[in-house]
């Protein structure tokens, strides 16, 4: 069920929103860098989500991880995402470092409709 320990964060994960989650990743994590996978971000709430897309020359912009424990952080941070409640789903993806390094790695994709939300045209939570 855990077959990468990478995982690709974009939204209330980063290190940079600081709080109780991007902590617990933090301490159960070695940051591997920037990275990038085709898709659209969303405004969803206070929060994002992203879709990915096959084509197209959108990105989602975030920052990957190598976990610790795959099986002990995933669990934790499913309950976070809302997996349970059908809000994202997790999805191993291949993801691009900016060195153009590809990394299978776990994506919460959201899983709900976009009709009415904002896209964020750059791909980017942090730098909108």
């Amino acid at each position: 069920m855990y077959s990468t320990n990478y995982l690709f964060v974009y939204g209330t994960l980063l290190s940079d929103v600081n709080n109780a989650m991007s902590k617990f990743l933090e301490t159960h994590s070695e940051y591997v860098g920037k990275g990038y996978f085709p898709g659209k971000l969303y405004m969803v709430d206070w929060y994002p989500g992203a879709i990915a897309i096959k084509q197209g020359k959108n990105k989602v912009f975030g920052r990957i991880y190598r976990m610790s424990n795959a099986q002990k952080v995933l669990e934790v941070l499913d309950g976070y995402e809302g997996i349970d409640e059908g809000l994202y789903k997790r999805h191993i993806m291949e993801v691009y470092l900016e060195s153009k390094t590809v990394y299978n790695c776990w994506v919460y994709l959201y899983n709900q409709p976009i009709t009415d939300l904002e896209q964020i045209q750059s791909g980017d939570f942090l730098n909108p």
